[in-house]
Protein backbone atom coordinates (compact mmCIF):
# COMPACT_ATOMS: atom_id res chain seq x y z
CA UNK A 1 0.00 0.00 0.00
CA UNK A 2 1.12 3.53 -0.77
CA UNK A 3 1.76 5.85 2.15
CA UNK A 4 0.37 8.66 0.01
CA UNK A 5 -1.03 9.04 -3.47
CA UNK A 6 1.03 11.79 -5.06
CA UNK A 7 0.13 14.14 -7.87
CA UNK A 8 3.15 14.11 -10.19
CA UNK A 9 4.09 16.08 -13.30
CA UNK A 10 6.47 14.62 -15.88
CA UNK A 11 7.63 17.13 -18.49
CA UNK A 12 8.75 15.37 -21.64
CA UNK A 13 6.44 12.54 -20.57
CA UNK A 14 5.70 11.53 -24.15
CA UNK A 15 9.33 10.78 -24.89
CA UNK A 16 11.29 7.55 -24.68
CA UNK A 17 12.35 7.90 -21.04
CA UNK A 18 9.36 9.97 -19.92
CA UNK A 19 6.81 7.44 -21.13
CA UNK A 20 8.48 4.64 -19.15
CA UNK A 21 8.53 6.87 -16.07
CA UNK A 22 4.84 7.79 -16.43
CA UNK A 23 3.96 4.12 -16.77
CA UNK A 24 5.90 3.16 -13.65
CA UNK A 25 4.40 5.99 -11.56
CA UNK A 26 0.87 5.01 -12.59
CA UNK A 27 1.54 1.38 -11.68
CA UNK A 28 2.64 2.61 -8.25
CA UNK A 29 -0.79 4.21 -7.79
CA UNK A 30 -0.03 7.90 -8.34
CA UNK A 31 -1.84 10.60 -10.32
CA UNK A 32 0.34 11.49 -13.31
CA UNK A 33 0.29 14.51 -15.58
CA UNK A 34 2.31 14.10 -18.77
CA UNK A 35 3.38 17.39 -20.36
CA UNK A 36 4.90 17.31 -23.85
CA UNK A 37 4.83 19.39 -27.03
CA UNK A 38 5.37 16.16 -29.01
CA UNK A 39 8.09 17.71 -31.14
CA UNK A 40 10.23 14.64 -30.47
CA UNK A 41 7.98 12.66 -28.13
CA UNK A 42 5.24 10.50 -29.63
CA UNK A 43 1.61 9.88 -28.76
CA UNK A 44 2.28 6.22 -29.58
CA UNK A 45 4.54 6.00 -26.52
CA UNK A 46 1.66 6.75 -24.16
CA UNK A 47 -1.45 5.60 -26.07
CA UNK A 48 -1.64 2.51 -23.87
CA UNK A 49 -2.04 4.79 -20.83
CA UNK A 50 -4.91 6.89 -22.22
CA UNK A 51 -7.68 4.91 -20.52
CA UNK A 52 -6.04 5.15 -17.11
CA UNK A 53 -8.24 7.28 -14.83
CA UNK A 54 -5.23 8.87 -13.14
CA UNK A 55 -3.37 9.86 -16.32
CA UNK A 56 -3.65 13.28 -17.91
CA UNK A 57 -1.91 14.54 -21.05
CA UNK A 58 -1.08 18.22 -21.44
CA UNK A 59 0.13 19.20 -24.92
CA UNK A 60 2.30 22.18 -24.09
CA UNK A 61 5.78 23.58 -24.72
CA UNK A 62 7.85 23.81 -21.54
CA UNK A 63 9.42 27.06 -22.78
CA UNK A 64 6.00 28.72 -22.31
CA UNK A 65 4.72 29.59 -18.78
CA UNK A 66 3.20 26.64 -16.95
CA UNK A 67 -0.26 27.68 -15.72
CA UNK A 68 -1.71 24.24 -15.10
CA UNK A 69 -3.98 25.01 -12.15
CA UNK A 70 -2.92 21.90 -10.25
CA UNK A 71 -0.60 21.61 -7.28
CA UNK A 72 2.02 18.90 -7.56
CA UNK A 73 3.87 16.87 -4.97
CA UNK A 74 6.68 15.98 -7.38
CA UNK A 75 7.89 17.23 -10.74
CA UNK A 76 10.30 15.41 -13.05
CA UNK A 77 11.80 17.74 -15.66
CA UNK A 78 12.70 15.51 -18.61
CA UNK A 79 11.80 17.93 -21.41
CA UNK A 80 14.56 18.20 -24.03
CA UNK A 81 15.65 16.07 -26.99
CA UNK A 82 18.72 13.98 -26.11
CA UNK A 83 19.79 12.95 -29.59
CA UNK A 84 22.64 15.05 -31.02
CA UNK A 85 21.06 14.93 -34.49
CA UNK A 86 17.81 16.37 -33.13
CA UNK A 87 19.10 18.92 -30.64
CA UNK A 88 21.65 20.31 -33.10
CA UNK A 89 18.95 20.80 -35.77
CA UNK A 90 17.53 23.75 -33.79
CA UNK A 91 20.20 24.72 -31.26
CA UNK A 92 18.51 27.94 -30.14
CA UNK A 93 15.34 26.01 -29.31
CA UNK A 94 17.45 23.46 -27.43
CA UNK A 95 18.98 26.18 -25.24
CA UNK A 96 15.53 27.68 -24.60
CA UNK A 97 14.12 24.29 -23.65
CA UNK A 98 16.93 23.67 -21.19
CA UNK A 99 17.13 27.14 -19.66
CA UNK A 100 13.70 28.79 -19.97
CA UNK A 101 12.11 25.39 -19.50
CA UNK A 102 14.00 24.91 -16.24
CA UNK A 103 12.91 28.35 -15.01
CA UNK A 104 9.25 27.60 -15.78
CA UNK A 105 9.44 24.21 -14.06
CA UNK A 106 11.19 25.66 -11.02
CA UNK A 107 8.60 28.44 -10.70
CA UNK A 108 5.81 25.87 -10.81
CA UNK A 109 7.60 23.77 -8.18
CA UNK A 110 8.07 26.85 -5.98
CA UNK A 111 4.36 27.70 -6.14
CA UNK A 112 3.35 24.08 -5.49
CA UNK A 113 5.97 23.37 -2.83
CA UNK A 114 6.91 20.35 -4.94
CA UNK A 115 10.09 18.32 -4.93
CA UNK A 116 11.57 18.84 -8.38
CA UNK A 117 14.04 16.65 -10.27
CA UNK A 118 16.21 17.81 -13.14
CA UNK A 119 17.16 15.21 -15.72
CA UNK A 120 20.68 16.42 -16.42
CA UNK A 121 23.21 14.50 -18.45
CA UNK A 122 26.67 13.01 -18.66
CA UNK A 123 27.19 15.48 -21.52
CA UNK A 124 27.95 18.15 -18.92
CA UNK A 125 31.33 16.41 -18.54
CA UNK A 126 32.07 17.03 -22.23
CA UNK A 127 35.06 15.13 -23.59
CA UNK A 128 36.32 14.17 -20.13
CA UNK A 129 39.89 14.28 -18.89
CA UNK A 130 38.80 12.30 -15.81
CA UNK A 131 37.85 8.64 -16.16
CA UNK A 132 35.52 7.36 -14.85
CA UNK A 133 33.61 10.58 -14.25
CA UNK A 134 32.78 11.62 -10.69
CA UNK A 135 30.19 14.25 -9.81
CA UNK A 136 32.95 16.49 -8.43
CA UNK A 137 34.49 16.76 -11.92
CA UNK A 138 33.69 20.11 -13.58
CA UNK A 139 34.01 18.79 -17.10
CA UNK A 140 35.75 19.62 -20.36
CA UNK A 141 33.10 21.26 -22.54
CA UNK A 142 33.55 23.37 -25.65
CA UNK A 143 31.16 26.27 -24.92
CA UNK A 144 30.96 27.37 -28.58
CA UNK A 145 30.89 24.00 -30.32
CA UNK A 146 27.94 22.36 -32.11
CA UNK A 147 27.04 20.28 -29.03
CA UNK A 148 27.15 23.26 -26.66
CA UNK A 149 23.44 24.04 -27.03
CA UNK A 150 22.74 20.81 -25.15
CA UNK A 151 25.86 20.56 -22.96
CA UNK A 152 25.84 24.16 -21.76
CA UNK A 153 22.04 24.27 -21.66
CA UNK A 154 22.03 21.39 -19.20
CA UNK A 155 24.88 22.92 -17.19
CA UNK A 156 22.91 26.17 -16.89
CA UNK A 157 19.80 24.25 -15.84
CA UNK A 158 21.80 22.65 -13.01
CA UNK A 159 22.93 26.13 -11.94
CA UNK A 160 19.32 27.32 -11.87
CA UNK A 161 18.22 24.34 -9.78
CA UNK A 162 20.87 24.95 -7.14
CA UNK A 163 20.21 28.69 -7.16
CA UNK A 164 16.48 28.09 -6.60
CA UNK A 165 17.42 25.81 -3.71
CA UNK A 166 19.71 28.42 -2.15
CA UNK A 167 17.43 31.39 -2.82
CA UNK A 168 13.98 29.86 -2.31
CA UNK A 169 14.64 26.73 -0.24
CA UNK A 170 13.28 24.52 -3.01
CA UNK A 171 13.68 20.76 -2.54
CA UNK A 172 15.70 19.83 -5.64
CA UNK A 173 17.24 16.69 -7.09
CA UNK A 174 19.73 16.60 -9.97
CA UNK A 175 20.42 13.38 -11.88
CA UNK A 176 23.24 13.16 -14.41
CA UNK A 177 21.98 10.52 -16.81
CA UNK A 178 24.38 8.45 -18.88
CA UNK A 179 23.40 6.76 -22.16
CA UNK A 180 20.00 5.11 -21.72
CA UNK A 181 18.42 2.68 -24.17
CA UNK A 182 15.44 0.37 -24.51
CA UNK A 183 12.01 0.00 -26.13
CA UNK A 184 10.33 3.19 -27.43
CA UNK A 185 13.51 4.76 -28.71
CA UNK A 186 12.59 6.34 -32.06
CA UNK A 187 13.42 4.70 -35.37
CA UNK A 188 15.26 7.85 -36.44
CA UNK A 189 16.43 8.73 -32.93
CA UNK A 190 19.98 9.32 -34.11
CA UNK A 191 21.66 7.69 -31.11
CA UNK A 192 24.03 4.82 -31.54
CA UNK A 193 21.91 1.97 -30.12
CA UNK A 194 18.87 2.69 -32.27
CA UNK A 195 21.06 3.48 -35.30
CA UNK A 196 22.91 0.17 -35.09
CA UNK A 197 19.79 -1.93 -34.50
CA UNK A 198 17.75 -0.34 -37.30
CA UNK A 199 20.66 -0.58 -39.74
CA UNK A 200 21.21 -4.23 -38.85
CA UNK A 201 17.54 -5.21 -39.10
CA UNK A 202 17.28 -3.52 -42.50
CA UNK A 203 20.55 -5.17 -43.60
CA UNK A 204 22.11 -1.76 -44.22
CA UNK A 205 25.76 -1.05 -43.36
CA UNK A 206 26.34 -0.33 -39.68
CA UNK A 207 27.97 3.09 -39.50
CA UNK A 208 30.68 3.59 -36.91
CA UNK A 209 31.98 7.12 -36.47
CA UNK A 210 35.73 7.33 -35.91
CA UNK A 211 37.73 4.14 -35.38
CA UNK A 212 35.14 2.50 -33.12
CA UNK A 213 37.37 2.52 -30.05
CA UNK A 214 35.47 5.33 -28.34
CA UNK A 215 33.47 4.01 -25.40
CA UNK A 216 30.07 4.50 -23.80
CA UNK A 217 28.25 2.99 -20.84
CA UNK A 218 24.70 1.91 -21.65
CA UNK A 219 21.96 1.75 -19.00
CA UNK A 220 18.70 -0.07 -19.68
CA UNK A 221 15.66 2.16 -19.29
CA UNK A 222 14.05 0.14 -16.44
CA UNK A 223 17.18 0.55 -14.32
CA UNK A 224 17.32 4.27 -15.04
CA UNK A 225 13.67 4.77 -14.05
CA UNK A 226 14.39 2.95 -10.78
CA UNK A 227 17.21 5.41 -10.12
CA UNK A 228 15.07 8.48 -10.82
CA UNK A 229 12.31 7.31 -8.48
CA UNK A 230 14.80 6.50 -5.73
CA UNK A 231 16.41 9.91 -6.17
CA UNK A 232 13.23 11.96 -5.92
CA UNK A 233 12.23 9.96 -2.85
CA UNK A 234 15.59 10.41 -1.10
CA UNK A 235 16.01 12.64 1.99
CA UNK A 236 15.84 16.39 1.34
CA UNK A 237 19.46 16.69 2.47
CA UNK A 238 20.56 14.77 -0.62
CA UNK A 239 20.18 17.00 -3.66
CA UNK A 240 22.80 15.51 -5.97
CA UNK A 241 24.11 15.85 -8.51
CA UNK A 242 24.28 12.10 -8.82
CA UNK A 243 25.42 9.95 -11.74
CA UNK A 244 22.82 7.46 -12.95
CA UNK A 245 24.23 5.07 -15.51
CA UNK A 246 25.78 1.68 -16.04
CA UNK A 247 29.49 1.56 -15.15
CA UNK A 248 30.09 -1.29 -17.61
CA UNK A 249 32.01 0.38 -20.44
CA UNK A 250 32.08 -0.96 -24.00
CA UNK A 251 33.49 0.38 -27.27
CA UNK A 252 31.47 0.91 -30.42
CA UNK A 253 32.99 -2.08 -32.19
CA UNK A 254 31.82 -4.35 -29.37
CA UNK A 255 28.34 -2.80 -29.47
CA UNK A 256 28.14 -3.43 -33.21
CA UNK A 257 29.19 -7.04 -32.61
CA UNK A 258 26.42 -7.51 -30.01
CA UNK A 259 23.82 -6.05 -32.38
CA UNK A 260 24.93 -8.20 -35.31
CA UNK A 261 24.76 -11.34 -33.15
CA UNK A 262 21.30 -10.56 -31.75
CA UNK A 263 19.81 -9.56 -35.11
CA UNK A 264 21.63 -12.31 -37.05
CA UNK A 265 22.20 -9.63 -39.66
CA UNK A 266 24.54 -9.80 -42.64
CA UNK A 267 25.24 -6.06 -42.39
CA UNK A 268 28.83 -4.94 -42.84
CA UNK A 269 30.53 -2.33 -40.66
CA UNK A 270 31.52 0.93 -42.34
CA UNK A 271 33.41 3.89 -40.93
CA UNK A 272 32.71 7.61 -41.09
CA UNK A 273 34.30 10.81 -39.74
CA UNK A 274 33.91 11.34 -36.01
CA UNK A 275 31.62 14.32 -35.28
CA UNK A 276 33.13 17.45 -33.73
CA UNK A 277 33.51 17.33 -29.92
CA UNK A 278 32.34 13.71 -29.75
CA UNK A 279 33.57 12.32 -26.38
CA UNK A 280 36.25 9.62 -26.53
CA UNK A 281 35.28 7.94 -23.25
CA UNK A 282 32.21 7.89 -21.06
CA UNK A 283 31.76 5.87 -17.88
CA UNK A 284 30.06 6.92 -14.64
CA UNK A 285 31.42 6.54 -11.16
CA UNK A 286 28.20 5.52 -9.37
CA UNK A 287 29.61 5.38 -5.84
CA UNK A 288 27.35 8.25 -4.77
CA UNK A 289 24.23 6.53 -6.15
CA UNK A 290 25.13 3.31 -4.34
CA UNK A 291 25.76 5.11 -1.06
CA UNK A 292 22.81 7.50 -0.99
CA UNK A 293 20.18 5.66 -3.03
CA UNK A 294 21.14 2.01 -2.72
CA UNK A 295 20.96 1.94 -6.52
CA UNK A 296 22.92 0.21 -9.23
CA UNK A 297 21.89 -1.25 -12.59
CA UNK A 298 20.81 -4.90 -12.72
CA UNK A 299 20.06 -5.46 -16.43
CA UNK A 300 23.07 -6.66 -18.43
CA UNK A 301 23.91 -5.15 -21.81
CA UNK A 302 23.09 -8.45 -23.53
CA UNK A 303 19.68 -8.82 -21.86
CA UNK A 304 18.79 -5.16 -22.39
CA UNK A 305 19.88 -5.19 -26.01
CA UNK A 306 17.90 -8.39 -26.65
CA UNK A 307 14.72 -6.68 -25.39
CA UNK A 308 15.48 -3.59 -27.47
CA UNK A 309 16.13 -5.57 -30.63
CA UNK A 310 12.83 -7.41 -30.09
CA UNK A 311 11.02 -4.05 -29.85
CA UNK A 312 12.55 -2.72 -33.07
CA UNK A 313 11.95 -6.04 -34.85
CA UNK A 314 8.24 -5.78 -34.07
CA UNK A 315 8.18 -2.12 -35.11
CA UNK A 316 9.77 -2.84 -38.48
CA UNK A 317 7.66 -5.85 -39.44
Amino acid sequence: MLDKVKTILVTGGGGFLGSHLCERLLKAGHIVYCLDNFATGAHANINHLDDHASFFVLEHDVTEPLTIGTEFDEIYNLACPASPVVYQSDPVKTVKTNVQGAINVLELARKSGATVLQASTSEIYGDPDQHPQQESYWGNVNPIGPRACYDEGKRCAETLFFDYHRQHGLNIKVARIFNTYGPRMGLSDGRVVSNFIVQALQCNPITIFGDGNQTRSFCYVDDLVDGLIKLIGSPASFKGPVNLGNPVEIDMLKLAEIVLTLTQSSSKVTYSTLPEDDPRQRRPDISRAKEHLGWQPTVSINDGMERTVEYFSTLLR
